[in-house]
């Protein structure tokens, strides 16, 4: 049998990344100050985990609605290609890099900037093409389908 048929993974690693890498920020401000200054930072800050969060909740509750599970370590019981899926085939995963760009900007702490392009690149490698790999062993042709209709991230 296929490992991936059963589940993507076995750890949640985009909410491990998304907590570890803010705190990290964070930590990393404290020690060697990275500040972003330039004007209207923190309203584009604030604008951006707005935005991060409208599309985290739509996704969800598009998932909710599909009766299909929201945590990455856990197997899907059906495609979702409606909604925020419409448009990116991890519209979570982009909104949880939006999300630490927006927390940067209003923090002003550049660290959560060079963290959110190591979160998109852990989360590439430790859940999305593991994900993908899940979805094609369960759902074939149809997953096949939606990936050359709709982009892996934007």
């Amino acid at each position: 049998m296929n490992p991936y048929r059963a589940r993507p993974n076995y750890i949640p690693w985009p909410p491990l990344l998304l907590v570890g890498l803010s705190l990290a920020a964070v930590g990393l401000n404290l020690v060697a100050p990275m500040p972003l200054l330039f004007p209207g930072a923190r309203m584009i800050g604030g604008a951006l985990v707005c935005v991060a969060l409208a599309i985290d909740l739509w996704a969800v509750r598009t998932l909710h609605e599909a009766r299909t599970t929201i945590l990455p370590n856990r197997a899907s019981s059906h495609l979702v290609t409606h909604g925020p899926f419409g448009y990116s085939r991890n519209p979570i995963y982009v909104a949880n890099m939006v999300l630490m760009v927006g927390m940067g900007c209003f923090s002003l702490n550049g660290w959560f900037m060079l963290l959110a392009v190591v979160m998109g690149i852990l989360t590439h490698y430790l859940a999305v093409r593991r994900e993908e790999n899940h979805l094609i062993a369960r759902f074939g042709y149809q997953f096949e389908n939606y990936c050359r209709k709709v982009r892996r991230w934007i």
